[in-house]
């Protein structure tokens, strides 16, 4: 996973900062706007510090773990920044670059239509996601970020670090793979977190180089799996680029008699139902579930989430 403090960048430790924030605010289903204010800071500023226009600070480190309920862990990942930055050379000087800056090529792009699906077989989750992008910009573009997140235990930050520090989500276990109109890609890691990864996924292969030209539409699709023991019983799609059309279906074994609901997070609003219910289809042993909308607000969050009845009696007759 990550290297320690004495051997990583300041850039890098000055990232994985930022994507723990996140991370955790994500967890809780927090706009930025809403943590700044629970921490007593302007409502830009939780902003600033995860897009990099403010290096980290013990002081915010503290009081976002206080806000978040992480325990210490936001503060770990400021002292990690710290040491980084202790051990940098003053004569090197300390080049800020914003996480922002690595953006540019992708806010040319438009989302006509973002399908994320899961399935569940009773041992493994596979999420896949096909996104229909379009190059609206003056420039090719050559790479797409994405985000793997995990959460075991949701409402409870400090024991799902906890289980994720001592077994770690590992890119060899999920088998990521993606592809960009039938061609496979190459991807980079971009943070390696203990339940956090984000990724470069490259328009290139063994093959050759095949860019997102401007005015161009294409197809790519990624997918991943993750065993029952390390997923939570949530599934979110986060809105951050422009969307015309965002799908989620979930399919589950219709022997676990399983319910789904949903709640949506804005920027402006705090944690509130669908306006929508998923609809429910039995399709032989699969029951799926279908959720669409049409125009989301950027930086809105849908997230999915169910029990397994049948589960659950099980459980309360044991």
């Amino acid at each position: 996973m990550d290297a320690p403090a004495d051997s990583v960048s300041i850039e890098h430790a000055a990232a994985a900062f930022a994507a723990e924030v996140a991370h955790w605010r994500d967890v809780k289903g927090w706009a930025k706007r809403a943590l700044a204010l629970k921490m007593g800071f302007d409502p830009s500023y939780v902003s600033h510090v995860e897009s990099g226009r403010h290096p980290p600070t013990e002081d915010f480190a503290r009081k976002a773990d206080l806000a978040l309920g992480t325990g210490s862990v936001i503060w770990q990942r400021w002292r990690e920044y710290d040491a980084a930055k202790s051990s940098t050379p003053k004569s090197a000087g300390l080049q800020w670059t914003s996480p922002e800056t690595v953006l540019i090529g992708q806010s040319a792009l438009v989302v006509e239509h973002d399908v994320g699906h899961l399935d569940y077989d009773g041992i493994t989750y596979r999420p896949s996601m096909r996104r229909l992008l379009r190059n609206v910009g003056a420039e090719p573009v050559t790479r797409f970020l994405a985000r793997i997140n995990v959460d075991r235990y949701p409402g409870e930050p400090e024991r799902s670090n906890a289980y994720y520090r001592q077994d770690p989500l590992t890119f060899d276990e999920i088998e990521l793979t993606a592809a960009c109109g039938g061609e496979p890609m190459r991807w980079e890691v971009k943070q390696d977190l203990d339940a956090l990864k984000e990724v470069w996924f490259l328009f290139e292969n063994s093959e050759g180089r095949f860019p997102l030209y401007p005015g161009q539409s294409v197809w790519i699709t990624y997918g991943y799996k993750v065993g029952q023991e390390k997923w939570g019983h949530w599934f979110q799609r986060a809105v951050r680029l422009p969307t015309e059309r965002l799908e989620v279906q979930l399919s589950f074994p219709t022997a676990l008699d399983p319910v789904v609901w949903g709640i949506e997070t804005s920027m402006t609003a705090n944690a509130r139902p669908l306006p929508t219910s998923p609809t429910e289809t039995i399709d032989g042993e699969r029951t799926i579930f279908t959720w669409s909308t049409t125009a989301p607000p950027l930086h809105t969050r849908y997230r999915m989430e169910w029990r397994f009845r049948a589960q659950s009696e099980t459980t309360s007759q044991t």
